[in-house]
């Protein structure tokens, strides 16, 4: 079969192809070529899910006739500096959007530089263009997109639902606004505006202002100031607490000098940064700048510029692993703003569906012969409260029905019993810190804390699991786990398979602080344990490491995993949910919570407390 050239209008579709593969598709190249343009404010209207019209209006330098006559061929461009394709400082380059366009759909562009009082257009209808010729215009350019599509009818059949698409367009629109504050969007799909950014400043409260319209309240609340600079690589951004995350990735943003990118580096960086703060198959919320000499990174990789190529990948990727890494240290014990709020909607979504049944479980405090147990367990460990509970007993005398009705209520204003005994004051100044003073013990298992302004509930368990493995953690680091020796070894029973896996890693094992050995048939003997699990569950620990090391096989490298290792052992070496605490080790907990990093989310990445403000509990009650 002989070679021949295809024509012009088949080499356009081919390359529309490439780069139009939705409306979506055609938004994006506009509004790049609108922000290229140097606007300040740009207006996108959608009808039909962009099949029917997609038209961008900007504010920008417009384009002279002859300039607009050139736009619409195919590689003409004014982006490139003497064709240099490792110097792109633009977000379009290429020259293919407009004529790849005008080959499938019906294009019009009006234009008028600024400065100039005469306006000009240009038609190309599914790849037949016109001559340019006058027209009514704004300083800036105006370009419409008809009946996408309709020279490939056969594209039309794997589009989705109009809704779907105008959401796909809107997406992308808002991806470019996040990396260009100072431009003003407004979008309008169908008779509705979806989308009405106001401009903003490029200092850090100015993105954020145009981070939070976008990615919500929540994450301009729980939001960290992410900065950093190393060897010309510059990051800046925000990232979300660890404890606010979402089960996909659609809210990651991330940026390469202005372009947004799903780059498979970066989000390998994003994910090794928060490693064991997040749950397993939960994606934290940022939105991430890199920007960098345009000769460092190569952009034209991929058809649609969503990937890009650095020349120094480690380096790009250290400094955000590095960044977010600080940022999350310097947070502290802090976790999510939005706990507290989100536990008094969920109180008030229970009361506003089962009061009733709200109702009958309290009967047993509040009527009837109090249940001894029942007060003991709710009363334990408070400071400054009694520890066992002294109900009010009736006297013989049978009091009148009006004197009834009162009694109960003749001595609200006194305590019910003698609270001197088991007084724990603390300086008033306790008040002021991040988790306050620890005032009770609830069900064994949540120390309830108060601060100034607000009430703090916190898991003992998850909190006390999160300094474990950081004390690990640390000792790791710094060469060596002290190892405790047990009294009595612990006798794990086992099977054989499990008995051989863990003797093939004793040694890596001892290493780690834990020292076992056979014994017997089907069983370990465990006879050093590291010092910082004390005397946890032991024998738990080594079920739970040998069934790991069956299912991972010979890829389960302990020095590699060192750290997952260590939140294992934190796991089952932490103070136990049901198990009783003094005031002082309540509070000595909250101290520590305080200055031990990421202490706001325990290793599996749930939240260790909850801070309950008073003015959200005031609300609950009706008293704002």
């Amino acid at each position: 079969m002989p070679i021949r050239q295809l024509s012009p209008q088949t080499v356009n579709r081919i390359a529309a192809g490439e780069v139009i593969e939705r409306p979506a598709s055609v938004v994006k190249e506009l509004v790049e070529n609108a922000i290229d343009a140097g606007a300040h404010d740009i207006e996108i209207v959608m009808a039909g899910g962009g099949l029917s019209l997609i038209r961008i209006t900007d504010d920008g330098a417009g384009m002279a006739p002859a300039d607009l006559a050139l736009a619409v061929e195919r590689h003409a461009t004014s982006k490139l500096s003497e064709e240099d394709l490792f110097d792109i400082r633009w977000l379009g380059f290429r020259g293919e959007a407009l004529p790849s366009i005008g080959s499938i759909a019906r294009l019009e562009i009006a234009s008028r530089p600024r400065g100039s009082a005469d306006a000009f257009a240009i038609v190309v209808d599914r790849g037949r263009k016109s001559a340019v010729g006058p027209a009514a215009a704004n300083a800036g350019t105006r370009v419409e997109v008809r009946d996408l599509f309709s020279a490939t009818p056969a594209r039309l059949k794997f589009l989705k639902s109009e809704r779907a698409e105008n959401m796909a367009a809107l997406e992308a629109v808002r991806r470019i606004a996040m990396a260009n504050p100072e431009i003003a969007f407004t979008m309008t799909t169908g008779e509705r505006a979806s989308l009405k950014l106001p401009a903003t400043d490029t200092t850090p409260d100015g993105l954020l202002a145009r981070l939070g319209r976008i990615m919500g309240r929540d994450f301009m609340d729980d939001a960290l100031a992410i900065a950093g600079e190393r060897d010309g690589v510059r990051l800046q951004g925000f990232a979300g607490l660890p404890t606010l995350h979402r089960g996909d990735q659609s809210q990651q943003y991330l940026f390469v000098n202005g372009r947004p990118v799903k780059d498979r580096l970066l989000v390998g960086a994003v994910r090794a940064a928060y490693g064991d703060l997040i749950p397993k198959g939960r994606f934290p919320l940022l939105a991430l700048f890199v920007t960098l000499d345009p000769r460092a990174v190569d952009v034209n990789v991929h058809p649609t510029k969503a990937e890009v190529r650095f020349r120094d990948a480690a380096a790009v990727r250290s400094l955000i692993i590095g960044g977010i890494r600080h940022a999350l240290e310097e947070a502290g014990h802090r976790a999510s703003a939005q706990g507290g709020a989100a536990t008094i909607d969920a109180l008030v979504a229970s009361l506003a569906a089962g009061g009733d049944a709200v109702a009958g479980a309290a009967t047993p405090y509040t009527t009837g012969a109090p249940r001894s147990a029942d007060f003991a367990t709710s009363t334990t460990g408070w400071a400054g409260a009694p520890r066992s509970f002294v109900p009010h007993r009736p006297s013989r005398h049978q009091a009148g029905f009006a004197e009834a009705m009162q009694a109960p209520f003749a001595a609200i204003d006194q305590p019910s019993a003698d609270t001197a005994a088991d007084a724990a004051p603390f300086a008033d100044d306790v008040l002021d810190r991040p988790l306050g003073a620890a005032r009770a013990q609830l069900h064994e298992t949540y120390i309830v804390a108060q601060t100034r302004h607000s009430v703090v509930i916190v898991d003992q368990h998850a909190a006390h699991e999160r300094l474990v493995y950081e004390r690990l953690k640390a000792a790791l680091a710094s060469g060596g786990v002290v190892r405790q020796g047990l009294l009595i070894p612990v006798i794990v029973n086992l099977g054989a398979e499990e008995v051989d896996a863990l003797g093939e890693r004793a040694e890596e094992l001892a290493e780690l602080g834990l020292v076992l050995e056979p014994f017997g048939e089907g069983a370990v003997a465990v006879r050093e344990v590291p010092a910082l699990i004390g005397n946890g569950d032991v024998a738990g620990l080594v079920r739970d490491l040998a069934a790991e090391i069956l299912s991972e096989g010979q890829s389960f490298a302990l020095k590699e995993r060192l750290e997952a290792v260590a939140s294992r052992m934190a796991c089952h070496g932490s103070v136990r949910a049901g198990r009783r605490l003094t005031a002082e080790e309540m509070n000595a907990l909250l101290r520590e919570m305080e200055g031990t990093p990421y202490s706001g989310q325990c290793n599996h990445g749930r939240p260790t407390y909850v801070e309950l403000k008073l003015s959200d509990i005031e609300r609950l009650f009706g008293r704002r």
